[in-house]
């Protein structure tokens, strides 16, 4: 009778440690996690794989042939894009090598994966903690990590499988990483990142404000293309008036030239290269102002006063965002607001305006959240009375390339006050390390 408990005590804990042995090869031999990602272009890849499982689990290392995939949300970005990649482990090395079934939920895997080419260094993905049961002797399905990366260098950059690690939290709390044996594993994904076009820098001034219709208004530009054909036109909100001229830019790109202003509609000047309106290739609009000419009858006489441009400015309500804290091992959405932005635009002209902003990575104890992670929804408000109307951007990613947050168009009479703000949302990596991590939104009015 007393010697029967021992027995049981002891089949249990052998059974215990059984189990302990079966998990942690598992995941040496690439895990049972979510399906993988599909993806047009990707290429399957074979490469040897070497897993150390830990001390504790008495089992030997395994080395094998794993099959990996990596694919990319885009192969075509360009410099400053944020590029999400999925680093699928197709094929493990191994089936579980016991008749004892895995349990789901149980391991949570982060790797790395190699960028070669036009630009070099690693992408660290994740994947959840989710995988289905694996039976007794069963294959191992696939799994997933995703992470991403910013372009730096244009050119054919490529992807191959890296290191993994499964973190396995059943019975104990373990590590088991697997190393490519030879590597780079082979390219399996490859983008090609085109370069940004040069920032436009062209722009223009009037030697006046206003002037009588027939006036000749004298139009100064400087930026642009050496020798190139520049045409001067009056704009009436987003649509060209009958006022039109042309002049060459020097060697420098600077030009001076007159403007004969007619068109009552005009509202406002500008000069651009080739044969129509460009933003990417003109200046403008310059606010100008058609005076009334209109004779005044005998026993009558015209008052006149003046109503002065102002300035295109922004506020904001704070420069402190505290966004929500996450859990180590789930990550996920970290929240928050923005601050509220006021913009005043008080300039009475028909130019339009747009409030875009650009974050940095999130840097923090040993490791750092891409600043491609970071997205927001924005929202504006226009203030009653204003001639123009704000749209909100659109929802999705701010990245450090930026994206708009508000913006009013071009029309023939533009202004007011509006109120910009936004929904943050931080998407953090599982296990990225506990700590405080911080980046900078930076808010650009134009």
């Amino acid at each position: 009778m007393g010697r029967t408990p021992q027995r049981s005590r002891s089949t249990r804990g052998r059974r215990r440690l059984a189990l302990l042995g079966a998990a942690v090869l598992a995941v040496t031999a690439g895990g049972a996690l979510s399906a993988p990602a599909t993806a047009a272009a990707a290429a399957d890849v074979d490469f040897p794989t070497h897993c150390v499982p830990p001390p504790i689990a008495g089992i030997p290392p395994i080395d094998g042939t794993t099959t990996g995939k990596i694919t990319v949300n885009t192969t075509s970005p360009r410099v400053g894009d944020t590029v999400t990649v999925t680093y699928t482990v197709v094929k493990p090395a191994a089936s579980n090598p016991t008749d004892i079934a895995l349990p789901a939920d149980i391991m949570t895997p982060t790797g790395k994966v190699t960028l070669g080419g036009a630009q070099t260094g690693s992408v660290t993905v994740a994947g959840p903690k989710k995988n289905p049961p694996v039976p007794g002797r069963g294959t191992f399905p696939s799994f997933s990590m995703t992470g991403t990366f910013t372009v730096t260098s244009p050119g054919a950059i490529t992807l191959s499988p890296g290191d993994y690690t499964i973190h396995t939290s059943y019975i104990l709390e373990l590590d088991t990483p697997c190393t490519v044996t030879d590597p780079p594993a082979p390219v399996s994904e490859t983008v090609t990142a085109a370069d940004n076009p040069p920032a436009n820098t062209r722009a223009i001034t009037l030697g006046s404000a206003s002037g009588a219709p027939g006036d000749a208004v004298t139009v100064s530009g400087s930026d642009f293309t050496p020798g190139a054909t520049v045409t001067l036109a009056g704009r009436s909100g987003g649509t060209q008036t009958a006022d039109k001229a042309t002049v060459t830019a020097d060697a420098q790109g600077d030009f001076s030239g007159p403007l004969t202003v007619r068109d009552r509609a005009t509202s406002g000047v500008v000069a651009y290269e080739g044969a129509a309106w460009s933003p990417d290739k003109g200046a403008g609009p310059v606010a100008y102002v058609v005076l009334d000419d209109t004779p005044v009858p005998d026993g009558s006489q015209k008052l006149t006063t003046t109503v002065k441009a102002g300035t295109l400015s922004m506020t904001q309500a704070g420069d402190t965002v505290s966004l929500s804290a996450v859990d180590y091992g789930t990550g996920g959405a970290s929240t928050g607001a923005l601050h509220t932005v006021t913009v005043k635009d008080f300039r009475g002209g028909p130019a339009g305006w747009s409030l875009t902003g650009k974050v940095t990575d999130f840097t923090g104890p040993g490791a750092t959240i891409p600043a491609g992670r970071l997205s927001w929804t924005p929202a504006c408000a226009t203030a009653p009375g204003s001639p123009s109307t704000c749209r909100a951007g659109s929802a999705g990613a701010v990245g450090s390339a930026g994206a708009t947050l508000a913006s009013a168009p071009d029309a023939a009479r533009t202004g007011g006050e509006f109120t910009a703000d936004a929904r943050l949302s931080l998407d953090v990596p599982a296990f990225t390390p506990p700590g405080s991590y911080s980046g900078v939104l930076t808010l650009t009015l134009t």
